[in-house]
């Protein structure tokens, strides 16, 4: 095998071995995503809009928290953080009667997410989240 053939042979080695330490470096970043702050939020739903703001507090994939809304007032929430993947529920009260609010987003960026709403299955909507 001539000396050239060797050096590319080594080249491409080392240039595919920084790659997947790159890839592996990214997909532990994304694995890390940490919710935990104060969000804003801007609801689109078939009912109406509005700009809830969020409070989390991520500890591993659990997710706790806090919602707040002129919307559908105060409620603590409760959800899961996989990968790039967050789910929270919380219970509203509209006009005395107890309806589920389930949001389901994903991860955009370290300060940003994007997803849907649903609330007791009387409307639906989009929103996108931004960290203060």
């Amino acid at each position: 095998m001539s000396v050239n053939r060797v050096r590319s042979l080594a080249a491409f080695a080392a240039a595919a071995a920084i790659a997947a330490l790159a890839g592996a470096s990214s997909a532990r970043a994304q694995a890390k995503a940490d919710l935990t702050g104060k969000w804003v939020f801007e609801v689109q739903t078939d009912a109406g809009t509005g700009t809830p703001t969020v409070t989390f507090k991520q500890d591993g994939e659990k997710l706790t928290g806090h919602y707040s809304s002129q919307t559908l007032g105060e409620a603590d929430l409760t959800g899961t953080v996989k990968g790039q993947n967050v789910n929270f529920t919380f219970t509203a009260d509209l006009g005395g009667q107890a309806a589920p609010v389930t949001y389901a987003a994903t991860i955009e960026g370290k300060d940003s997410m994007k997803g849907t709403i649903d609330i007791a299955g009387l409307a639906t909507g989009t929103f996108t989240g931004k960290r203060q």
